[in-house]
């Protein structure tokens, strides 16, 4: 038996591997950071046996009720992942596993590898009202992305998306390569009322690096990238610094920012309520997307989330208070669950790719009827 990870994202620590009962595992930190939880490797030469593996560190990862009534995901294709029973326990994150195949890959959600985002970035310049800019470099060297959607027309409202700040929530970058596919379909009519009203710029990656090296929250430098957005370094932070320089030189009029959460079993938007001179404007307009896209989607609730911070409690080194307060617009957090959601759960799959993905077309229908609402016009 062999346990690997020396591939795009993975992450873990072997203890021991000698005997398929007693399989014993660590979750590597984030380098430069106390930040551990995403993991990711594969486990080979064990087809037929009765697996007992342990991950012994589950006790004090960043989010220990992550862990809770959650369930691995696993592949033998790494194409199709399904989710399989796991108990947390006395702080060890346990589960048994018979492998059908000589390979089985293991997983805390289903990865988005580097290749894949450079395909992606591939795919969406095929379309001629795309365009792509090379914002800068990250630390390791890794190219920091920018697309751009539009008619060409001048004018119109400037949506920002982007997404995997934190780069072991890879369903945020399943939910942009959904946002992206649905640009790319010409015969969707969704995707040509958008670029009739707005151009769209997307960031599919916030964190190249810390994706790469099987990361779950921070950059190469050990920062938290979502706690930045108030003094960005170019030597600590240069995704940040070059994202908010090219949101300033275009101006912003709708911002969403890309997550997904540990612990929570739901869909859910965090607003930036915590502003020092939050309105009554403000709060119907974040009011409005969110219960447009809950009519849209059914995985989409409003009952549960962050409890929103009382005005002039924002955390300004955040994004979306950031964007909010630099730009007077719109500006939100999307979280979608590691695990699944309470209300519509599907045992076989948990939350997935393709639900990320279609949560994705949903957000881009309300944003553009926000966009022709009363609400942005006011």
């Amino acid at each position: 038996m062999h346990i690997s990870q020396n591939f795009d994202a993975g992450n873990i620590e072997v203890v021991s591997c000698e005997r398929a009962d007693d399989i014993q595992l660590r979750i590597r930190k984030d380098a430069n950071s106390d930040f551990y939880q995403w993991f990711y490797f594969r486990l080979s030469g064990a087809r037929g046996q009765a697996c007992h593996l342990q991950i012994l560190n589950a006790r004090d990862v960043a989010y220990p009720g992550g862990f809770e009534n959650y369930q691995v995901c696993y592949s033998y294709d790494r194409q199709s992942w399904l989710r399989h029973p796991t108990r947390l326990q006395d702080g060890v994150l346990q589960l048994d596993f018979s492998p059908e195949s000589d390979s089985v890959w293991f997983a805390y959600f289903v990865p988005y590898s580097m290749e894949r985002h450079h395909d992606l970035v591939a795919r969406a310049l095929t379309s001629k009202q795309a365009s792509h800019a090379l914002l800068g470099k990250t630390a390791d060297g890794q190219d920091l992305d920018l697309l751009r959607f539009s008619s060409g027309d001048a004018g119109k409202p400037r949506c920002w998306l982007i997404a995997r700040q934190h780069p072991g929530e890879s369903m945020a970058e399943w939910w942009m390569e959904g946002a992206i596919e649905l640009l790319l379909d010409e015969n969707n009519s969704l995707a040509k009322q958008l670029l009739e009203h707005c151009d769209l710029y997307l960031i599919p990656n916030m964190n190249p690096d810390g994706s790469r090296r099987g990361h779950l929250r921070c950059n190469a430098r050990g920062r938290n990238l979502n706690r930045e957005w108030a003094h960005p370094s170019l030597q600590e932070s240069p995704e940040v610094f070059h994202a908010k320089q090219a949101m300033l030189d275009t101006g912003v009029d709708f911002f969403l920012d890309v997550h997904g959460d540990e612990s929570l079993p739901y869909c859910f938007i965090a607003g930036t309520e915590g502003l020092l001179h939050w309105s009554g404007k403000q709060q119907a307009q974040l009011d409005f997307y969110r219960q447009r896209l809950a009519e849209l989607n059914a995985d989409f609730q409003t009952e549960q989330g962050y409890p929103p911070k009382q005005p002039g409690q924002a955390n300004m080194t955040m994004s979306t208070a950031q964007t909010a307060h630099l730009h007077h617009c719109l500006a939100m957090t999307l979280e979608m669950p590691f695990k699944d959601t309470t209300a519509t759960p599907d045992s076989k799959h948990g939350w997935s790719a393709e639900r990320s993905k279609k949560l994705a077309h949903s957000c881009l229908q309300a944003m553009l009827d926000y966009l022709q609402s009363e609400y942005y016009q006011a």
